[in-house]
């Protein structure tokens, strides 16, 4: 059962109440980062006329984060916080996808490596695509983190048979409808379903269009995921991929 604000169910939105966007954003442990992050969002969002609501999934953070997420949803008037046990970044995510209920669903994570500016030029162009990524334009990685971006990049390559920039970016904006029927392909434990994602963006042909956006390192908090952590979820999530990607040759084969 899924959580809402205060550990309920969350209750179904009159469709006259749902915004053209809705932003899907996981938070873990940001507590110096996510007051800036917020409000520079929602200003620019604000500024570009977008009828839009923000939820912030708070994935169990242990430093305050869940506290600060609840008065800013009092500051900030299109701000939704959202709070559950820690579950991970990927099923985070998911839970936010599922939830969101908006014709247009952007994901950016929380940790500040990829502003509001880089949106507008997403925005402009929505209506011929279903999927719109903002690849991360000068990234600065260490080589294992490039060497499993390039194995992202290959696997997707080689299951869905469409090339992309950065699979796994966090930084996308979705059709909503088109986005509701993929999911179902993707289970809730998934642990990077963004990959899988654009994989099936291509895998049924729908329309992507890709454009950079700056990036720059984190400059608070700590990276989750490192040194063998990251190999072994690097592994997880190929299997995983090729798993949804079997599945859904064989659902689509079926119909």
């Amino acid at each position: 059962m899924a959580e809402g604000s205060n550990g309920s169910q969350p209750q179904a939105q009159d469709r006259a109440d749902v915004p053209v966007l809705s932003i899907v954003m996981p938070v873990y442990n940001e507590v110096e980062a996510i007051p800036g992050v917020l409000r520079a969002w929602h200003a620019e969002l604000e500024r570009l006329g977008i009828d839009f609501e923000i939820r912030a999934y708070n994935d169990g953070s242990k430093d305050g984060t869940g506290p600060i997420l609840d008065d800013l949803a009092q500051e900030l008037p299109r701000l939704k916080a959202f709070h559950h046990n820690n579950r991970g970044h990927g099923p985070t995510i998911l839970r936010g996808y599922q939830e969101a209920p908006a014709e247009w669903v952007f994901q950016v994570d929380s940790d500040d490596e990829m502003g509001p500016e880089g949106f507008e030029q997403l925005w402009r162009v929505r209506h011929d695509y279903d999927l719109l990524l903002g690849y991360r334009a000068g990234r600065l990685s260490s080589p294992g983190r490039k060497l499993i971006t390039g194995v992202a990049r290959l696997t997707v390559r080689m299951m869905f048979r469409r090339g992309f920039r950065d699979v796994n970016t966090p930084y996308r904006l979705m059709r909503g409808s088109e986005l509701r029927k993929l999911l179902r392909h993707v289970p809730d434990d998934t642990f990077a379903p963004n990959v899988s994602l654009t994989g099936l963006f291509g895998l049924f042909r729908l329309r992507v269009f890709e454009a950079p956006v700056g990036h720059q390192e984190r400059q608070t908090g700590t990276v989750s995921i490192a040194g063998w952590k990251l190999w072994k979820s690097a592994a997880r999530s190929l299997i995983q991929t090729l798993q949804i990607d079997v599945r859904a040759r064989r659902d689509r084969a079926a119909r």
